[in-house]
């Protein structure tokens, strides 16, 4: 008999695990399943391997760049925001960060895995058992209140609560498949549909372009003909055809939304979004009087355009690279113009889960009290981390997001626990 099952080892479970033995003070017992060998996998993987843990923007900011969810996420994050998420792992951890550009939040080593043993360590030194190679299958419920868990092994485990944290289906790979949703499904929850969210998209351009990165571009995505984002910072194409880098992954979820109803997506670069149309119209006018009239397209692109892109880029202002720049005039000039500040290319898909950095979709936000994470349909069930259906843009948020989430489902559930044992004495 359990006082507290927490399914799930991520920084979400952790965080819960954790944070409820070390309310209860050791005079109850708190038990983490992992269904893999270890805890923690995805959190080792983020960052790509260096673990940006979450964001130092001021509250409104930071609340900003969360994308579905946000007025629910408000009561977590006032409980344990980005400040203290801060403080926790360089006190509580023991593990230095370091701030970088755009306010993100890294381990000074630059090591994701450091910062996983740790959390493991922490929640094990609070008293958590934690129990590796043990997925849960079901939950077991009676009279509209957590009995317990059942394992896929069969065994039966009895509990007074339970928080949920078993991720979302992204990078499926570390454990991530959707068990959580399925067990929530089967207590009566409604599940909102699981889509891939910070992705990158298949888009119709050119070949040859695969391992280009443009930086300081602006993007806009267009639905329908009609601009519904624009960000400004670095685009990739990562493979053939595939465009990814930030700011296609923060307008991803948007296009996987469209292209979902069955709408026209589009993406649209601006490679000179320093210059205006004027300005971009003299420096042109200035390249072209410098080189000698025998000098070639190709050549005036060379002084304006990285080499991968200038085949591309004549190509679609309907310019020959080998022709010489005496015939390049006021026409030719507003055709490159025209797509130096708008280089548009259709998006034909999203990539799948396995390259998803998160899940969007998830327990319905609507059957969940806000202000404890607890379920509204079964007494004694909690929900944390990417389970819910909250997700936010790509930058440290989304840990965060787990950590604040799992920090109030372990206080919350700790604290009903307390309650119900003081209630209970004569």
């Amino acid at each position: 008999m359990y006082d507290l099952i927490v399914i799930g080892g991520g920084p979400a479970g952790l965080m819960a695990a954790g944070e409820a033995a070390a309310f209860l003070g050791g005079r109850g017992r708190v038990l983490l399943l992992e269904k893999m060998e270890k805890p923690a996998r995805k959190l080792r993987i983020t960052g790509k391997g260096r673990c940006n843990l979450t964001n130092d923007r001021p509250r409104t900011e930071f609340l900003d760049k969360v994308r579905q969810g946000r007025e629910f996420l408000e009561p977590a994050f006032e409980a344990f925001d980005n400040r203290a998420a801060i403080g926790f792992v360089e006190r509580e951890l023991g593990v230095p960060l370091v701030h970088e550009r755009g306010g993100r939040i890294f381990p000074a080593s630059g090591r994701a895995w450091e910062v996983a043993e740790a959390f493991v360590a922490w929640a094990s030194g609070k008293g958590v058992e934690i129990r590796c190679h043990a997925p849960a299958a079901s939950l077991r419920i009676g009279g509209g209140r957590i009995r317990g868990v059942a394992l896929a092994s069969g065994e039966r485990i009895e509990s007074r609560a339970v928080v949920l944290t078993t991720g979302g289906v992204s990078y499926p790979a570390t454990g991530s498949t959707g068990d959580g949703h399925e067990m929530a499904y089967e207590a009566g929850h409604r599940i909102v549909p699981l889509r891939p969210a910070l992705v990158p998209l298949e888009v119709s351009v050119p070949a040859g372009l695969k391992g280009l990165a443009l930086r300081n571009v602006e993007l806009s995505l267009w639905v329908n003909g009609e601009v519904a984002e624009r960000r400004f910072g670095e685009l990739e194409f990562t493979a053939e055809g595939v465009a990814g880098g930030a700011i296609v992954l923060q307008v991803s979820r948007t296009a996987v939304d469209a292209l979902a109803d069955g709408r026209r997506v589009e993406l649209s670069v601006d490679l000179k979004p320093a210059l205006s149309a004027e300005k971009l119209r003299n420096r042109l006018g200035r390249e072209v009087a410098s080189l000698r009239g025998a000098a070639s397209v190709k050549e005036l692109l060379q002084r304006l355009l990285p080499a991968p892109l200038r085949g591309s880029i004549a190509q679609a202002a309907g310019l020959t690279l080998s022709k010489t720049v005496e015939g390049f005039g006021e026409e030719e000039a507003e055709r490159l113009i025209a797509v130096l500040k708008a280089w548009r290319f259709g998006v034909l898909d999203y990539r799948p889960f396995t390259e998803a950095i998160v899940t969007a979709g998830g327990v319905d936000l609507r059957e969940v009290d806000s202000r404890t994470m607890e379920s509204r349909k079964v007494a004694g069930l909690y929900f944390a981390g990417e389970l819910l259906d909250v997700d936010a843009d790509t930058g440290g948020y989304n840990i965060q997001i787990a950590l604040s989430t799992g920090f109030l489902a372990g206080r919350s559930s700790s604290h009903a626990l307390r309650v119900s044992e003081a209630a209970a004495q004569p």
